[in-house]
């Protein structure tokens, strides 16, 4: 026993560096995954001149690219199954990959929406095939990270476009170059295919360890289980979800948070050119902050979960994107207008991890794996349905009631989560 332990020192050795190694390949991947999420938004206010599109088409798109991942993410279990994270990943980044090939050379609007397709599907079997190769092989403080990691590819993608906007007059060079990032993400993939079981082996190896180690200690406080402990343990009756207290409420949420969080994202910058008489490349130079006030609060919201409980960060940073709605009404100077943004961006930041982290212990342990599921699928709609919305109201009275929208979508998401508070204190 001593000498199979001593053994595997040297074996633990270099696991652990190998994991962690594989681990920064996992992140540059959903930095990829971000990147193409915020382009089109930034690009879209000189992109729909060129092709001669429609204004409101971008809202078109985004539906089309949402429906795209919806549907991959309903089959990636199967397809996680029958191929492997890795190869699913791969697949995945080739299809993005020539989906932003394809987009730098687009001649016109049904090109955009045919490459929308393979574009939201490769997304949507990407971030569900990491998101569950996270969950399942690496501790729990890492799936934060990996969200953050989104967070610096949305913020880049805006970065890019405006700085090939602003150098080459070209939101095509925007396009190709992230499309070559893609490329080289796909090359990295491939070489590290056989590292995917291989680590997840190890990875699960470790854990079944910590159970045993775990399950030693165990064995001296059977005493201490109390009958609480004991029904849990027992199978969970199906029950109405839709019935609990401030579900309804919460899934309302949802909706309007990611909704919000993507009207923003696609037209902000038009917004800005449209109505405020921004330059195209500051524009999108400003979006790319927006993203970054996500991904900046999303890091100091971790340390913060340390002393103050996650309804409080939700209600701060829903009053601070309150406040940030309430700077674009105003007639402000460019400085102050590009804070407002920032504002909203940091506020946001708390709201959705929050929310998700809530759930076990607003609606119990037994609910919270299929109201995980149903609290995602209304994000989805959020994402698919509101933005369009606005593109509409843009389309056909004027991109300037933009602050006006996003603040009521902000304010109806405060009032459902204040509601869901509020149904739980008289549960």
């Amino acid at each position: 026993m001593i000498d199979a332990e001593s053994a595997d020192i040297p074996k633990m050795e270099v696991i652990a560096p190998m994991a962690t190694l594989f681990l920064i390949v996992i992140y540059l991947s959903f930095i990829s995954l971000g990147i193409p999420d915020s382009m089109l938004g930034a690009a879209w206010p000189v992109m729909h001149l060129d092709i001669r599109a429609p204004f409101g088409a971008a809202g078109t798109l985004s539906i089309i690219a949402s429906v795209g991942t919806i549907l991959s993410s309903l089959v990636s279990g199967t397809l996680l199954n029958k191929l492997g994270t890795g190869l699913v990943t791969l697949i995945s980044c080739c299809l993005t990959a020539g989906a932003l090939l394809g987009f730098a050379f687009v001649p016109s609007l049904t090109w955009l929406a045919v490459l929308a397709i393979p574009l939201g599907i490769g997304a949507g079997a990407v971030d569900s095939g990491l998101n569950h190769y996270v969950a399942s092989n690496y501790k729990a403080h890492h799936m934060s990270w990996l969200h953050c990691f989104w967070g610096v590819g949305a913020t880049t993608g805006p970065i890019i476009m405006a700085y090939y906007m602003g150098t080459e007059s070209s939101w095509r060079g925007g396009y190709q170059a992230v499309a070559i990032i893609q490329m080289v993400l796909v090359v990295i993939l491939l070489f590290t295919l056989p590292l995917w079981k291989k680590v997840a082996s190890i990875q699960q190896e470790a854990k079944q360890r910590e159970k045993q180690t775990q399950s030693a200690s165990e064995l001296h406080t059977t005493d201490s289980i109390s009958d609480t402990d004991l029904s849990s343990a027992t199978p969970a009756t199906k029950v109405n979800l839709l019935r609990i207290p401030g579900v309804n409420f919460t899934l309302l949420t949802f909706l309007f948070y990611c909704g919000a969080e993507a009207t923003v994202g696609l037209w902000g910058a038009s917004f800005f050119v449209g109505a405020r008489g921004v330059t195209p490349e500051m524009a999108a130079g400003w979006v790319s902050l927006y993203f970054a006030g996500i991904t900046l609060g999303r890091l100091i919201t971790g340390f913060l979960t340390l002393r103050m409980s996650n309804r409080k960060l939700i209600l701060i940073g829903q009053l601070a994107a309150v406040a940030g709605g309430i700077l674009l009404l105003m007639p402000l100077p460019p400085v102050l207008l590009m804070s407002g943004l920032i504002l909203i961006g940091i506020g946001f930041a708390p709201i959705f991890p929050g929310l998700l982290h809530e759930t076990p212990a607003r609606f119990g342990e037994k609910n919270a794996a299929r109201l995980m599921g149903y609290q995602l699928a209304m994000a989805y709609v959020g994402i698919t349905i509101l933005p369009p919305l606005f593109g509409l109201i843009a389309a056909y009275v004027h991109v300037g009631w933009f602050p006006f929208v996003v603040l009521a979508y902000i304010l109806l998401m405060l009032l459902f989560a204040e509601r869901v508070n509020q149904k739980l204190r008289h549960a």
